[in-house]
């Protein structure tokens, strides 16, 4: 396993930009996930999916959970939120006015959020309108040629403003991807240790389908798994989200000295991580759900939904 210093120069902060100001005032120690309500679920609830993994992890689902009784334990036990996400390039123009002000409607309501979004053209971050102790956070990054290399520095840079600032100031992060809109709920139940989401081209099929990387020379290589996770979204605790992402990075740069890159980069990796290391909670294809699938799911609630997708367009 090869070393990488992750603590380089390679994303500022952009001070010019108003919405920056109002921010939490950052502290020293790390915070911790702060309370757990897995007992409160009804794992009954639903008889047409699987609610619990073989590790005893939930999945979660419509119906397992009172959104309210959620709220108000994490009300008071004070939960802060981090949520980032990257706009590089032509995505910023495409989604990211979409995704951010459905976030704000949808996401963690009523719960202290901050919003950091990653981006190569700071001053195009529309400026919406935030509720009370929510806030809005940009910080400029490189921008690289290949969208291979953006999704790799991704998970470099996740880590470093971990380490740098939020496990200091929140209690969970989520890291999603720009090309999404929030259509319902995304709310507290989604909270845990470690969180990953059902892939919803996956979660019905058989394990054999799973589309794994295969390939013997890739630190991604799989021969088996639990389930498919989609790289769109996952989260956790601060501690654990950054473990999840420096072990994506230090792979995927291993692979790329070895001038090999896994299938699905980054989600390759994500996969082989959460193989080894078991989610403590997993979002059910709700959380990551495309609209345009062309057959029936048990999705009740699609509450993140796939945006169009222009990959000719935009990865050019």
């Amino acid at each position: 396993m090869f070393f990488f210093p992750f603590f380089l120069s390679s994303f500022q902060y952009f001070p010019k930009v108003s919405f920056l100001k109002n921010l939490p005032v950052l502290s020293q120690a790390t915070l911790r996930p702060t309370v757990s309500l897995d007992d409160t679920l009804n794992y009954e609830a639903r008889q047409d999916v699987q609610t619990r993994t073989s590790w005893n992890a939930p999945i979660i689902w419509e119906l397992m959970f009172d959104p309210n009784f959620y709220d108000k334990e994490h009300l008071e036990a004070k939960t802060t939120v981090a949520l980032t996400v990257f706009a590089v390039g032509r995505y910023l123009d495409a989604y990211l006015n979409t995704f951010l002000t459905s976030a704000e409607k949808h996401f963690m309501v009523g719960l202290p959020v901050t919003f950091y979004v990653f981006t190569d053209q700071p001053e195009k971050v529309p400026n919406i309108t935030l509720a009370p102790r929510r806030h809005l956070k940009v910080i400029k990054v490189e921008r690289y040629s290949r969208w291979q290399d953006i999704s790799m520095m991704r998970m470099k840079t996740i880590s470093e403003i971990i380490e740098k600032e939020l496990r200091h100031n929140f209690n969970y992060v989520f890291c999603l991807d720009v090309d999404q809109e929030f259509k319902g709920r995304f709310g507290s139940e989604a909270l845990g240790e470690s969180v990953a989401v059902l892939h919803v081209y996956y979660y019905k099929l058989p394990k054999t389908q799973f589309t794994y990387d295969r390939n013997p020379k890739s630190k991604a290589y799989m021969t088996e798994g639990d389930y498919y996770y989609h790289a769109a979204v996952f989260g956790g605790s601060c501690d654990k989200v950054k473990a999840l992402a420096d072990y994506c990075y230090l792979n995927t740069m291993e692979d790329k000295l070895n001038n090999v890159e896994a299938l699905w980069h980054d989600e390759s990796h994500l996969n082989k991580y959460f193989w080894l290391n078991k989610p403590s909670r997993i979002l059910s294809s709700e959380y990551c759900f495309d609209p345009l699938i062309h057959y029936k799911t048990e999705v009740i609630v699609p509450r993140l939904v796939w945006a169009p997708k222009q990959y000719a367009k935009l990865r050019t």
